[in-house]
């Protein structure tokens, strides 16, 4: 004789008491707790930076000088005043301001062009196992571990005209007169120096932004194409490219805002005085702001760089959306 057992039913009691009020206040608290958990960091976040970026926007509205610094918030109100002297090229000012970001503009278009060349060109040559690859990937990475301040600090003696490295090692290869030595940080040559040393920090990064996306890409891929008779060009071009593009994106942005923003290299290189062939726009920001001491004038220069590498983030971002959608 067969024995049938009815499945297990819920009373309506314990369904309430289940569904009750305790439970209900459980599921708000799991809602919410990540909210509650991110909120310090997110108000420390806006103290620490955007207090300081609206009252610098602030700022660049009032006539700022060294006379009214001690109560500034009493300053005289310029108006756009301040925005229309660093537009205008028919002003001392202005004109040397379009100069520094027509400079800065092709000193980032080398900077960022050559370091992500170089490092595609180091990780992909690093990418395959052979005795001494950890060797390699640690003396390329030694410019990025190397502290900021030492390494530009080297790099400057290097550059010396009488006693640099560099000087030395041309006069031994008979590339130059000894008689006539030339100089790096001073005059047209200042630009070339201010590249090198940029490209020397920033290469490694980008490096070991591809290096690790490297190790994503399945071996496979490459295989099938080499018995598909697919050259090493053939495979970076049909393969690489392609499964490191997220990487790319979002490496070419970063290094692209570095280089633009790059104050360190031409500070530490030229000092107070830069060199004209070597006033990138964040050193020359500064410098027009202290050495005048017309801080109105220096926030304005400071903002309009801050909406130009906003549009260009924006812009950038979109354009590679787009393109990632449409493939």
């Amino acid at each position: 004789m067969a024995i049938t057992t009815a499945p297990p039913t819920t009373s309506p009691r314990t369904s309430q008491r289940s569904d009750g009020p305790g439970e209900h206040q459980r599921h708000q608290t799991k809602r919410w707790l990540p909210y509650a958990l991110i909120a310090p960091a997110v108000v420390f976040e806006l103290l620490i930076h955007f207090t300081p970026m609206v009252t610098g926007v602030w700022i660049s509205f009032l006539k700022l000088t060294s006379a009214s610094i001690a109560n500034w918030s009493s300053a005289p109100f310029a108006g756009i005043g301040n925005y229309q002297i660093a537009v205008s090229a028919t002003n001392a000012q202005g004109a040397a301001l379009l100069n520094s970001f027509a400079i800065t503009c092709g000193f980032t278009l080398i900077v960022v062009a050559l370091s992500w060349g170089l490092g595609m060109a180091a990780a992909v040559a690093l990418q395959r196992t052979f005795r001494g690859r950890a060797i390699f990937r640690t003396i390329f990475l030694i410019p990025y571990a190397v502290p900021m301040y030492a390494g530009i600090i080297a790099w400057k003696f290097m550059f010396q005209q009488q006693n640099g490295v560099i000087n030395q090692l041309l006069v031994s290869l008979h590339l130059v007169d000894p008689a006539h030595l030339p100089f790096w940080l001073i005059g047209s040559n200042a630009f070339g120096s201010v590249i090198i040393v940029s490209i020397w920090r920033t290469w490694p990064f980008a490096f070991l932004m591809l290096m690790a996306g490297l190790q994503t890409i399945n071996e496979d891929l490459y295989e099938a194409s080499a018995l598909d008779g697919a050259k090493p060009f053939r495979q970076w071009r049909a393969i690489t490219l392609p499964e490191l593009g997220g990487v790319n994106r979002v490496l070419v942005l970063v290094l692209f805002l570095w280089t633009f923003n790059d104050y360190n290299d031409p500070a530490i290189l030229f000092g107070a005085g830069q060199p004209p062939a070597g006033d990138l726009i964040s050193f020359h920001i500064y410098n027009n702001s202290f050495s005048t001491l017309n801080f109105g004038f220096g926030a304005a220069m400071s903002t309009l760089l801050l909406i130009f590498l906003l549009i260009v983030s924006v812009a950038y971002l979109l354009f590679v959306n787009r393109r990632s959608t449409r493939a």
